[in-house]
């Protein structure tokens, strides 16, 4: 079994969501002995973003690393992604993993009666940090995009391990960060 491993997260040592990936990474290794990790931070080793040149493969270094990055994704049975909640979206960075990885004909297609996903069969776990409390409001663009994105490629089985309203107050960064990691156990639990 393959798990990819994303950060997106530029706070280093000081952000929450690297902090609950590698903690739900550190338990799929422990619950699942033959599990092969693969990592990538996308904050020290970013994906460059789409631009002409790269959509056109005029580049051959360029679509060289586009191929690597969508087979890494399509190999994965299980992708762990840390998406802080930065401008109530996701950042720029997961935004241009995204962009290589939702590419026609190879995760999604267009048919007769609609849009339909290839990627099926994997799992998508999020770790997400946001400062204020979003979710289930109008200003919440992370969750409902992110389960929108993988829907379309396929993936139904997506879950969020959440730690909301850091940025209130020391004891709420405390305790939100406590219940996510509380919450970790879950995605384990369908794996069986």
């Amino acid at each position: 079994m393959k798990l990819l491993h994303l950060d997106s997260s530029a706070l280093g040592a000081n952000s929450a969501t690297r902090e609950l990936s590698a903690a739900i990474v550190a338990r799929w290794q422990a619950d699942i002995a033959d599990l092969s990790v693969e990592y990538r931070d996308l904050d020290s080793n970013p994906v460059p973003h789409l631009t002409g040149a790269s959509l056109a493969a005029t580049d051959p270094e360029a679509a060289t690393e586009s191929g690597q990055v969508l087979q890494q994704f399509l190999d994965a049975d299980i992708v762990v992604v840390g998406a802080p909640m930065y401008n109530f979206s996701i950042p720029s960075t997961l935004k241009a993993w995204i962009d290589r990885i939702a590419v026609a004909g190879k995760t999604f297609r267009y048919t007769a009666k609609g849009p339909e996903g290839l990627a099926t069969g994997k799992r998508v776990i999020v770790a997400s940090a946001r400062g204020g409390l979003h979710s289930g409001a109008p200003s919440d663009f992370q969750e409902p995009y992110l389960r929108f994105l993988f829907g379309f490629m396929g993936i139904t089985d997506v879950e969020f391990i959440r730690a909301e309203g850091l940025g209130l107050s020391p004891q709420h960064r405390s305790e939100a960060l406590a219940a996510a990691h509380a919450a970790i156990g879950a995605p384990l639990a369908k794996a069986a």
